[in-house]
């Protein structure tokens, strides 16, 4: 393989195995505030207990997730130099504002939230969650509105060979960005939900501290619920800006090779780049996809024959990770309806609470799904129409990439297990354990 290709696996690798961990902090950071501010509400020791508890899963997966990203900005310097000469004053700028202005505030405020529980009143200490909520979520809106310049690249000029920054509030209210912002900090609430349902379902199963767990069952339900069907309603809208500034996604998306008014979508599909058409087709419903990127079931939606071969996206990963997204978008959200009207027996339904125990891990795949789609599909672009990826690499020997791509596959691995048996001890263990 050539560095490119290999460069390209390394940040595939490190970006996917660090946001496996970043969604959940973003959600359970907030709903651990919530327990904690009804504990301070109320001084309802349990509150206090489930704030404990899933405040020391939130910790643990906190500390993996600082630990991957840290790497990550580094391989635009290592990986990535002819990206960072030709654009760095304006990624540099956003990524310089997510390291100060967000990542060293949250990390100050999870240390006073550890160590404040005796030195500061209950009140006090439900705002510093608050706060090192808030932080959080902020570092992921910076680096979101980095890629969201990516994808939909403004407020710029080129100058002297190298794209300079002539508007900064336009970067930061850059459409793409605002909608992926919108569409990434509720789909993490989302995972926390069923990351908390989940855990509660298994105790609930087993009779264990029912009155704890229901409580956070509820918790994870009502807000996983709201999120599930924001998440849908803005996927809307993202479909249709798609459809404006990345036409050639939307066609890969539903792999759409002609260009066809009244667009279908089928159910059933199997592309065949090779051969620029579908091996298979079944189940089309006429307009659908004319609809989704438009509104409007007649529109004409261009097809991928319209896109020089060199400019079109990798069509079969960028299709199935839609689906993959789609489907289980859906899925989020009819568990949802049915935890809503099954919330007061959820102990005569053990089925349901197997279910969600088992869901735990459909959400992580989701984000990564999404992920795909929104980078792959960008392809062969790594800034949309501005600088192709093969023009961003590194002039480096393939074999320097090779082997630090074989390290960071065996350090991440070992911390991901490590990671992840300790989520899992301490959530099979319970609150008692956690206090103790």
């Amino acid at each position: 393989m050539d560095v490119l290709m290999l460069s390209r696996l390394q940040f595939t690798a490190t970006t996917i195995f660090h946001f496996f961990f970043v969604p959940l902090t973003l959600g359970l950071s907030v709903l651990v505030a919530i327990m904690e501010t009804q504990y301070a509400r109320t001084g309802n020791e349990t509150y206090l207990k489930m704030t404990r508890f899933w405040g020391k899963l939130f910790l643990i997966n906190f500390a993996v997730g600082i630990v991957t990203g840290i790497t990550l900005e580094f391989q635009f310097g290592t990986n990535w130099s002819g990206y960072s000469a030709y654009v760095g004053d304006i990624f540099g700028s956003l990524l310089a504002i997510e390291a100060t202005a967000a990542f060293f505030l949250e990390s100050t405020l999870i240390g006073v939230w550890v160590f404040g529980w005796k030195k500061l009143s209950r009140r006090a200490h439900a705002v510093v969650m608050w706060l090192m909520a808030g932080a959080s979520n902020l570092s992921a809106i910076w680096i979101l509105t980095a890629n969201g310049w990516m994808q939909q690249p403004v407020g710029y000029a080129i100058r002297n060979g190298r794209a300079e920054l002539t508007d900064f509030a336009a970067v930061v209210f850059n459409t793409f960005s605002l909608l992926q912002i919108l569409h990434v900090v509720p789909a993490a609430l989302l995972l926390a939900a069923f990351f908390i349902m989940g855990i509660s379902a298994y105790h609930l199963l087993r009779q264990q501290n029912v009155d704890f767990f229901t409580r956070s069952f509820r918790l994870g339900l009502v807000v996983g619920t709201i999120a599930s069907i924001w998440v849908i309603l803005e996927g809307d809208m993202h479909a249709k800006h798609v459809t404006k500034v990345q036409p050639a996604k939307l066609a890969a998306m539903e792999s759409l090779w002609n260009t066809t008014s009244r667009a279908p979508v089928y159910m059933v599909a199997v592309p065949d780049e090779q051969n620029e058409r579908n091996a298979v087709e079944i189940g089309a419903i006429p307009g659908l996809l004319s609809f989704l990127g438009h509104g409007d079931f007649s529109a004409e939606v261009k097809g991928l024959k319209e896109f020089p071969k060199s400019e079109r996206p990798p069509v079969l990963l960028t299709f199935l990770s839609f689906r993959v997204m789609v489907t289980l978008g859906t899925y989020f959200a009819v568990m949802m309806v049915i935890g809503i009207f099954i919330r007061k027996r959820l102990m005569e339904n053990p089925w349901y609470l197997k279910l969600m125990m088992l869901s735990i891990p459909l959400p992580f795949l989701a984000h990564t799904a999404g992920w795909v789609l929104a980078e792959v599909g960008r392809q062969p672009w790594i800034v949309y129409g501005l600088m192709k990826t093969a023009d961003a690499v590194s002039p480096i020997a393939a074999s320097q990439v090779a082997v630090s791509l074989v390290a960071f596959i065996l350090v991440y691995g070992l911390l991901g297990a490590v990671g992840y048996y300790l989520i899992g001890k301490h959530a099979r263990l319970g609150p008692e354990a956690v206090a103790e």
